[in-house]
């Protein structure tokens, strides 16, 4: 891998390079172009190109890609390698939603415990997964060390959730809570903002509508 550092345009693209390798080799696809590649998601040949040989000269001239391969060398880049211990705080719909989800534990991510504060919830199996009290993680953890970390709990408590996350040893979070952690050095953190992507959505759809209302300059038959 190049010593350089990569920049985040390129790592928020290679889980979908990874994503339509995967499906490829699914298919039986053995080989493939830049610029099929390309075409698939939306990308031209170059920045494809550009963005693989940040990690090393993967394809031949002449050849392409070979799809195996170039999968198995990305998966490796995101970490896939080996497996990850989650644990989830907040077992409300989206806590739920990503203990459910059967895609994370297929490429080795699993779930050992969710976290609440309710009492229906507490003492509960959900799809495999316990459900504790959230007073018992920081104990949880010590006894099962869990390097990731999804907080889906209101704002409101989602920063002291992370904290205790953190001594716990968690050294990921994954935030769904509607505010951006604060994190010490060591840990990373991705927060993700459901109504920020829902808002993008509507600026694009707001652009098409004008962009397909405007007059045309054509002139009339």
């Amino acid at each position: 891998m190049a010593a350089h550092r990569i920049s985040d345009a390129v790592i928020r693209r290679l889980p979908g390079y990874y994503r339509y390798l995967r499906d490829l080799e699914k298919v039986g696809v053995t080989r493939i172009s830049s610029q099929e590649l390309g075409a698939r998601m939306g990308l031209t040949a170059s920045q494809i190109r550009q963005d693989i040989n940040c990690f090393g000269t993967l394809g031949q001239q002449g050849y392409g890609y070979n799809v195996p391969e170039l999968r198995a060398h990305i998966g490796e880049i995101l970490g896939l390698a080996h497996g990850y211990e989650m644990v989830i705080a907040g077992a409300g719909n989206i806590g739920q939603a990503v203990a459910w989800y059967p895609g994370f534990s297929q490429r080795g991510f699993h779930v050992s415990a969710l976290f609440d504060v309710k009492p229906d919830l507490i003492g509960r199996v959900i799809r495999g997964v316990p459900v504790y009290n959230i007073t018992e993680m920081r104990a949880f953890l010590r006894e099962h060390p869990a390097k990731i970390g999804v907080v889906a709990t209101p704002a409101r408590v989602a920063q002291t959730v992370a904290h205790q996350m953190i001594e716990g040893g968690v050294r990921a979070l994954w935030n769904f809570a509607p505010m951006d952690l604060k994190v010490p050095e060591g840990v990373v953190a991705s927060n993700v903002h459901l109504t920020d992507s829902l808002l993008v959505l509507t600026y694009r759809l707001q652009r098409l509508e004008e962009e397909n209302s405007a007059p045309s300059n054509e002139p009339a038959p």
